[in-house]
């Protein structure tokens, strides 16, 4: 298949691979079915050419079913480099919204005990948390409630009172990054987020309370605690202001930088240094703290949200099942021709899925694998799914995050108005509320791939297997 200036080689039904031309290092490879592949803008395949192209990336750059145009990257796209071999970090490989990611709230209600309080627990949500461009929390952080935020994440959060202990098992990095380092995070973007703890932001974030619609692999979902007509609650949400103003600031610093370490840039938007570089460093380390704002972020709404339904539904129990993050850099040991190698992989947009009994997953959870999260967008389906083993060789263990857009957001203003779509919404029994009518609009349902195509796609791909599908009741949408 031609896909603009590329040539992509059918290596399954469901993966496709770009030999190395003009300055690629390594192949590309993308996972998806033909119709996804046909879907997705020339664009994806040239970014993927570009980051097979940079410098100490190792085996290939990958595309998940999900992918579509990015900044720098693919959004859906994945890469490892060794710091040995010249790697770099590439601040438009990790993205602007630094660790945006999903986490799945068990409710321990029922559809059933929902239903009559739809209405209003969705007015509550919406008040109780704010949303929204610009939008400010109740916490205001000094220069110390900063610093530990910076360094503690998730962790500190829970030491503020916002949430329990046993979530942190449940998170990424037990819910504090390591090697995050405060000194290189500017105080332009302390500034932007001192007062914006515990808030969704806008774009596609949301809040989704959820009705378990269908389960696929029983004996998974069992361990997930999930079954029929359960409801849970899906956070989408990143680092906010601070993690905005890392990568806005470092994309320029490695541009300029660039010539200095001898890096020919494909494209300035995938800015980066070398690993083992001063300024590579500087940046894990602000990019790191931008990743614990963005689980201190989703730790706090979660505190918020157990208020609501304490108050709206005094019977509920909400449990974390999980808490995955996108838009990383993460190092990681994976097995490459053989041997063991201590690589950074980028995720840009994609979910890591580690297969069964890998020591990084909660011991609760171990046996079975790593929950992956895949978010709908307000009309439409959401996904739990399990990393596999074979994720290993295929995605260095990743898969995708979403159903991926199909349209720009310019284009679904012109195919949709907000007002409009909650009331067709609300005729479905799901209750929409937002602060921006044009934010509904710009995250329209159609604007989006058909998401059951693309889970079925990495099912089939073997990056993730299916275990439930999910279905919207209430969403808050940024």
């Amino acid at each position: 298949m031609r896909k603009g200036e590329y040539t992509l080689q059918r290596e399954s039904e469901f993966a496709w691979r770009i030999d190395p031309t003009g300055k690629m290092r390594v192949p590309g490879v993308v996972y998806a079915d033909e119709s996804l592949i046909e879907g997705m803008d020339d664009k994806v395949f040239e970014q993927l050419a570009n980051v097979a192209s940079l410098p100490g990336i190792v085996q290939a750059a990958y595309a998940m079913p999900d992918a579509h145009w990015g900044y720098g990257f693919p959004i859906g796209g994945v890469a490892a480099f060794d710091p040995d071999e010249g790697g770099v970090v590439s601040a438009g490989g990790v993205g602007f919204d630094i660790s945006c990611g999903v986490r799945c709230l068990r409710t321990g209600l029922t559809v059933d005990d929902i239903e009559p309080h739809k209405k209003k627990l969705a007015d509550q949500l919406f008040k109780h948390i704010p949303v929204g461009v610009g939008s400010t929390g109740r916490i205001h952080l000094n220069a110390k409630g900063m610093q530990g935020m910076l360094r503690g994440g998730a962790r500190w959060a829970v030491e503020q009172g916002f949430g329990n202990p046993e979530d942190l098992e449940h998170i990424e990095e037990r819910g504090c990054m390591a090697g995050a380092d405060p000194a290189e995070v500017s105080d332009r973007a302390r500034k932007r987020q001192q007062d914006e703890m515990g808030t969704l932001g806008s774009g596609n974030h949301y809040l989704e309370v959820q009705r378990v619609a269908e389960i696929y692999d029983r004996n998974t979902a069992a361990a997930f605690g999930l079954q029929v007509d359960d409801v849970v609650v899906f956070i989408h949400c990143g680092s906010r202001g601070l993690g905005h103003q890392i990568g806005t600031e470092f994309l320029k610093y490695m541009v300029l930088a660039a010539s200095q370490h001898k890096i020919e840039l494909p494209d300035r938007e995938l800015a980066c240094a070398p690993i083992n570089s001063e300024l590579g460093q500087a940046y894990l380390g602000a990019m790191r703290a931008g990743i614990n704002c963005a689980l201190a972020n989703r730790q706090i709404i979660t505190h918020l949200t157990r208020e609501v339904f304490a108050d709206v539904l005094p019977k509920a129990d909400l449990t974390l099942l999980f808490d995955v993050s996108h838009n990383t850099c993460k190092v990681e040991t994976h097995r490459v021709q053989g041997g063991e190698r201590k690589l950074y992989v980028h995720r840009k947009g994609a979910t890591r899925a580690f297969g069964p009994g890998h020591p990084e997953i909660p011991e609760t959870l171990r046996a079975v694998g790593q929950p992956v999260l895949i978010g709908g967008s307000m009309g439409t389906e959401s996904h739990v799914l399990v990393g596999t083993e074979q994720g290993a060789d295929l995605s260095f263990h990743s898969a995708c995050h979403g159903a991926g857009r199909a349209m720009s957001r310019h284009q679904a203003t012109k195919q949709w108005r907000g007002r409009s779509l909650v009331d067709e919404l609300a005729e479905r029994g799901i209750q929409i509320r937002s602060p921006s009518m044009r934010g509904v609009a710009e995250e329209a349902p159609g604007a989006y791939k058909d998401v059951r195509a693309v889970v079925d796609a990495a099912e089939a791909a073997g990056l993730a297997r299916k275990v439930a599908r999910l279905e919207p009741h209430v969403c808050v949408k940024g």
